[in-house]
């Protein structure tokens, strides 16, 4: 399923989690790489930016303080895209979608030209079922990196959901269908297999 992403400066990819537990025990890693100029030209100070701590707050399964400590920087620094984009990542691992959902959306609209953004909305959106939205956030995000693998490989993902949404259908009004009953089998069995980490 779709990988979720977390900002890291310098293009350091994070450990992936599983896209289909996050909502349920945030237990999917939230990797993801922030090449983006824009939010590398963002004003914050580097050097004192949480991006950091934040990152191995996360790995280590303290989102809540994750989250306040990401918190209180933008409070000071409400224009910081990269803090805002973890700071949604930790508020959906700390179980908050909704509040990740807000801030994927401000971001959108505030930085348009940022990719991450849409794919970690369309994480939200597939993880609760709404896979169109899910495939309208990541064609965005392709709109506007079109080099942007990450969201390529997750749309990937959706389109073989709504397929075998499609073909269990069909199934039901036709169960008699040749090689349509094997071709869903696959695909779920597909589906179910996590991707090999390399």
């Amino acid at each position: 399923m779709p990988d979720f992403f977390a900002p890291l400066p310098h293009r350091t990819a994070a450990r992936p989690w599983p896209f289909r537990r996050i909502l349920a025990a945030a237990a999917w890693a939230l990797g993801v790489t922030l090449g983006s100029p824009a939010l590398h030209a963002q004003p914050a100070t580097a050097a004192a930016a949480p991006y950091a701590e934040a990152q191995r707050l996360l790995a280590d399964g303290d989102a809540v303080l994750a989250r306040q400590r990401l918190q209180q920087w933008l409070q000071d620094h409400p224009d910081d895209a990269q803090a805002r984009l973890l700071l949604g990542v930790a508020l959906a691992a700390s179980g908050d979608a909704t509040g990740a959902q807000r801030e994927y959306e401000t971001l959108t609209q505030r930085f348009p030209e940022l990719p991450e953004p849409y794919n970690n909305l369309a994480v939200l959106h597939a993880a609760a079922g709404r896979l169109q939205e899910a495939r309208a956030a990541l064609e965005s995000a392709i709109r506007f990196h079109p080099d942007y693998a990450t969201a390529h490989r997750n749309l990937g993902d959706v389109y073989a959901q709504l397929a075998l949404g499609h073909w269990q259908r069909a199934l039901a009004l036709q169960p008699d269908t040749p090689g349509l009953g094997q071709r869903t089998d696959a695909l779920r069995q597909l589906l179910a297999t996590p991707p090999v980490a390399r």
